[in-house]
């Protein structure tokens, strides 16, 4: 028997993720269509003998979380229950609270998983691995370059046994490349060192952390209280991955997460990925598919994306060209292209037959994508409306927002990086020296953008009616 407990934090958490996580709570955000912690819960069914569920946080029970709840019940058929922290209590904290819930029924192990990471999470191996030498605690790691690696929790392992022998939270300077993904499988037994930091917190009394806040005995900190405290003692041993993984810290981050789920879903949930067909809006894939029978040879290069042109003569040559395709110069009918691009269309939203979708966009219930759309690397949230011929990259969209005819709204990326197989998203900074950075462009919760404008590398806070352009600024 086994058990997962999804740690979700609490609203004083995710501050980066705003203005998004004024709307839901940061775990209930979409990414790739579904919420954040749907593809933990996925994940942690698919493992044989997994009985319960928990997730543990200080949110409030609200309808969005019950609703959800509720549904995931329903759909995989599994016990998942929300069990609220009476104050935050940290990583470990909420683990040695509700230790006696989480093992009712006697189960051999449990996962803990934080839900601000994106992964293709390996539990089954994880669990392989446990059996095989059972050990308190079983943290799952990956690489990072040098630089990278002091953003996170650095382990230093024994590469024959994969013991902790030391463990850094976030060091000033190098001490390994292998970190601390913030997924876990505990034994029973891993419940009675939280004991004992508990123990000691209550005889030291009130407790101040390097932030200058005070905190309880209650309060535990896995990484810093336990982890750091038993490496070296044969009780923590690490899993390494190459799989995907990537934290979620802000909304460029998941944006990247959702890249990376939409390409995961070829193997893991094909179904959800929207398919080209005649009539419909085209979908652009990484590596697009013409049939080679059907091609014509190679003409003259042209543009790959005319409907991004501007100029009379071009928008001209878009309309010639509004029932074919043109892909890396070669000029084909819109019938001899068999494309899976990663896109994914919620089946309530209704999008017009020539926007052009992808790579890696998601498109939320209800929005309305009309005429001529291009998106591209996008997230298109629950009721948004796209008018005619917007173009919309590198961007959130809001729930409820509204983007006029030709518009733009564009983002910067910022991407690990793609030469550099050790490379994850950089923790983001809003500023530097005084100045607001390029990022993806955010659309809080019903925003209106006019017609014939551009939104550039800027956050616009909930419920703004814009009347002209925007670079590089926050619009409250």
């Amino acid at each position: 028997m086994l058990k997962a407990v999804i740690l979700i934090g609490g609203p004083q958490k995710g501050t980066r993720f705003r203005p998004l996580s004024f709307e839901v709570p940061k775990p209930l955000f979409p990414v790739a269509g579904v919420p954040m912690i749907q593809h933990h819960i996925e994940a942690c069914a698919q493992v044989p003998g997994m009985q319960e569920i928990l997730l543990i946080g200080f949110y409030q029970p609200d309808e969005p979380l019950t609703r959800f709840l509720e549904a995931a019940q329903q759909e995989f058929n599994l016990p998942v229950r929300y069990l609220q922290e009476f104050a935050p209590l940290g990583t470990g904290g909420g683990l040695y609270h509700f230790r006696d819930q989480i093992l009712a029924g006697g189960p051999e192990a449990f996962f803990v998983l934080n839900a601000d990471v994106c992964s293709d999470f390996p539990l089954s191996a994880m669990l392989a691995a446990h059996r095989h030498q059972p050990h308190p605690f079983l943290l799952l790691g990956t690489t990072a370059n040098r630089t990278q690696s002091l953003n996170y929790g650095c382990i230093v392992e024994n590469p024959q046994t994969h013991e902790v022998l030391h463990y850094v939270e976030k060091p000033s300077t190098f001490v390994s490349d292998i970190i601390n993904c913030g997924i876990y499988l505990f034994s029973p037994e891993a419940l009675k060192p939280l004991r004992d930091v508990f123990q000691r917190n209550q005889q030291d009394g009130q407790l101040e952390d390097s932030s200058g806040l005070w905190r309880g005995a209650g309060t535990i900190r896995l990484e810093q209280d336990v982890f750091s405290a038993l490496a070296g003692q044969g009780q923590i041993y690490v899993h390494l991955t190459d799989g995907i993984w990537s934290q979620i810290k802000s909304a460029g981050s998941a944006l990247y997460a959702s890249r990376l789920y939409l390409g995961q879903y070829q193997l893991t949930h094909p179904e959800r990925l929207a398919k080209h067909y005649m009539g419909g809006p085209r979908i652009r894939g990484t590596h697009p598919a013409p049939i080679p029978h059907l091609c014509p040879p190679p003409q003259p290069p042209l543009p790959s994306e005319p409907w991004l042109l501007t100029s009379h003569a071009e928008v001209k040559l878009q309309s010639l060209l509004s029932l074919n395709e043109i892909w890396f110069g070669i000029f084909v009918s819109r019938s001899s292209l068999l494309l899976l691009g990663n896109v994914y269309i919620h089946p309530t939203a209704k999008v017009a037959p020539s926007a052009v979708l992808g790579p890696n966009v998601s498109i939320g219930e209800g929005v309305t994508v009309g005429e001529g759309v291009r998106l591209r690397e996008s997230i298109v949230l629950h009721g948004a409306t796209l008018q005619e011929h917007t173009c919309v990259l590198h961007s959130i969209v809001g729930w409820g927002s509204s983007v006029g005819r030709w518009a733009r709204v564009e983002g910067t990326p910022n991407d690990p990086n793609p030469n550099d197989p050790r490379a994850h998203m950089d923790s983001e900074s809003l500023f530097k020296d005084g100045k607001l950075l390029p990022a993806i462009t955010i659309l809080g919760c019903r925003v209106r953008i006019p017609a014939e404008v551009l939104i550039l590398n800027s956050i616009v806070l909930p419920h703004k009616e814009l009347s002209r352009s925007f670079t590089n600024q926050i619009i409250l």
